[in-house]
């Protein structure tokens, strides 16, 4: 019989055996194309999403760079809590990456949205203003989706109900990307 940690693992690794990749292959060429271009990228989710999107922007900044090749110019939208506390007290929380964006982004730059469930209103909001200013839009999600399924232009759904093992496939993707840059990073470099 299978205890606790069996379990989890197995249900990972039923999610992600055989799975088709192509929607992380087309995020991965999205950045590149973003890298080159000198565009900007931002991500943002709540909670264990809000740090996965910290811990992807360093990788997409730090880890990619080789040689001469700087990293990406990236930014998680939950990094600054003055930023975040004044939003949501002033305008609600429900603004707090929107504003951000619509200050920061510009036509063409990407917008990576995280979420468990896909129906955070931050996030709905922060891909409505990404779509209207005309940003390349992703959303990684987890359970049904949620409304991001629908809003996002690029969508990455892991249909699992857990929110950890959602959020384990955040990093994932993340990591995939990371390290396909970075390959494509040395390859540009030889």
């Amino acid at each position: 019989m299978l205890n606790e940690f069996s379990l989890y693992a197995k249900a990972l690794n039923d999610l992600l055996a055989g799975r088709d990749w192509k929607d992380v292959e087309i995020l991965a060429e999205s950045l590149d194309s973003a890298w080159r271009d000198g565009k900007q990228i931002f991500l943002c989710g709540n909670g264990g999403s809000a740090a996965n999107a910290l811990h992807i922007a360093n990788d997409l900044l730090y880890g990619v760079g080789s040689g001469n090749r700087d990293g990406l110019k990236v930014e998680a939208l939950t990094s600054n809590t003055s930023v975040l506390t004044c939003l949501a007290n002033d305008v609600g929380y429900e603004e707090i990456f929107s504003k951000q964006l619509s200050a920061k982004g510009n036509t063409g730059d990407l917008l990576i949205v995280l979420s468990g469930s896909g129906n955070s209103q931050n996030v709905v909001r922060a891909l409505e203003v990404g779509n209207e200013i005309g940003m390349v839009t992703f959303a990684v999600v987890g359970y049904s989706g949620g409304r991001c399924l629908k809003m996002g232009q690029n969508i990455i759904h892991f249909n699992i109900n857990d929110m950890q093992i959602s959020e384990d496939c955040q990093l994932i993707v993340g990591h995939m990307c990371m390290q396909s840059l970075k390959k494509r990073s040395c390859s540009d470099t030889n």
